[in-house]
């Protein structure tokens, strides 16, 4: 082992050493002691402190078939430089990102070929009808937003999103207390306990996804999940007729580092929920290894409405599976602060009162 006279105590930070009577590991501050074995993994901990071992076959996508894209070509924005496929007959449109006009730059050919798709479940109208519920009953909502949108713009896109399936396996030590109060005649007392949790266990996740285009906000499409995998089949250009698609210009390669991080938060969260019975339990040291990592090329349904209140963009976007619908909104700050205000006098009228009883 290294030099145990530098680790700090678990329990309160302070310096622990080695004390030749009991054999043992004590903190002279806390006076909490500690086994050799213990101290053994406590090293452990420390010396690979957030270490995250993945590695990820590279198996998503495919090659396309002959023939497979024909009649689809590559529209580019001219603003954003966003790219879509469609088919040829798409004729002049918007672009789903920033609604600004996007031209045909040529035929659809190269990068690799989606895996599975989740064709699209709600039409048009159903996204029109999500969007008059999102905006019904907010009553900081500027009257003319809502009597201005132009929901006629909604646009259904096929975005790209890369799926990863891993094994995980994870050791995390968390830091948690304890806390007992009680009181005599004369005082309070409030007697903290600190503790060193170590958890450990096995998850297996399947279709982690990660979006795969540049364009388009990961916390939006994150706010739209979760997709029912159960739905997928297997991709064919039949299934882009009527809507636009995404052309993925972030690679599986690239994404790698998002789903490390949502499976290893998803790892640290399932075993800091097993610490019921302690507060303020924060990480201290972690360790996840993953095995078994690959990734799946699909494409997902997404409604998009982008309009432009008051030179400020909105985005909204609903699942074209599920119907889940996002987006944040304006508000009208005449309205907040009359209701601010009137708060206030409610408030100041109710302690008039109070304290005239009192008084």
């Amino acid at each position: 082992m290294g030099n145990l006279k530098e680790f700090e105590c678990p329990c309160c930070g302070g310096k622990i050493e080695f004390d030749s009577a009991s054999q043992q590991m004590q903190c002279p501050y806390c006076d909490s002691t500690f086994d050799m074995a213990a101290m053994q993994d406590l090293e452990e901990d420390i010396q690979t402190q957030n270490d995250t071992s993945i590695e990820w076959a590279d198996s998503a996508g495919s090659e396309w078939g002959e023939g497979e894209q024909q009649g689809m070509s590559v529209y580019r924005c001219q603003s954003c430089g966003g790219e879509i496929v469609a088919e040829e007959t798409l004729g002049a449109s918007a672009c789903p990102y920033c609604d600004n006009p996007i031209v045909m730059t040529g035929k659809f050919a190269g990068d690799l070929r989606p895996d599975v798709v989740i064709p699209f479940k709600l039409d048009k109208e159903a996204a029109k009808a999500a969007l008059s519920k999102h905006l019904k009953g907010k009553v900081l909502l500027p009257k003319a937003f809502k009597d201005e949108n132009h929901i006629d713009e909604v646009k259904g896109v096929y975005v790209p999103f890369w799926l990863f399936d891993a094994k995980a396996q994870g050791r995390v030590r968390f830091k948690g207390q304890k806390v007992r109060r009680w009181e005599d005649a004369r005082y309070e007392y409030k007697e903290t306990s600190y503790y060193s949790l170590v958890r450990e266990g096995r998850m297996a996740f399947e279709h982690v996804p990660v979006d795969g285009s540049s364009k388009m906000d990961d916390e939006l499409m994150e706010s739209v999940e979760p997709y029912h995998y159960s739905d997928t089949v297997d991709f064919k250009t039949a299934y882009l007729s009527g809507y636009l698609a995404d052309k993925y210009d972030v690679t599986a390669e690239q994404s790698e580092a998002r789903a490390n991080e949502r499976i290893t938060n998803s790892m640290v969260q399932s075993l800091k929920d097993t610490t019921d019975g302690f507060q303020n339990v924060t990480v201290d040291s972690k360790r996840i290894s993953l095995e078994s990592g690959k990734a799946q090329y699909a494409l997902y349904p997404v409604w998009l409405l982008n309009t432009t209140w008051n030179d400020q963009k909105f985005t909204f976007a609903m699942n074209g599976q599920t119907g889940k619908f996002v987006g944040n909104l304006p508000m009208d700050k005449g309205k907040f602060w009359t209701m601010a205000l009137s708060l206030g006098v409610g408030l100041s009228v109710v302690a008039t009162i109070v304290m005239t009883l009192i008084g």
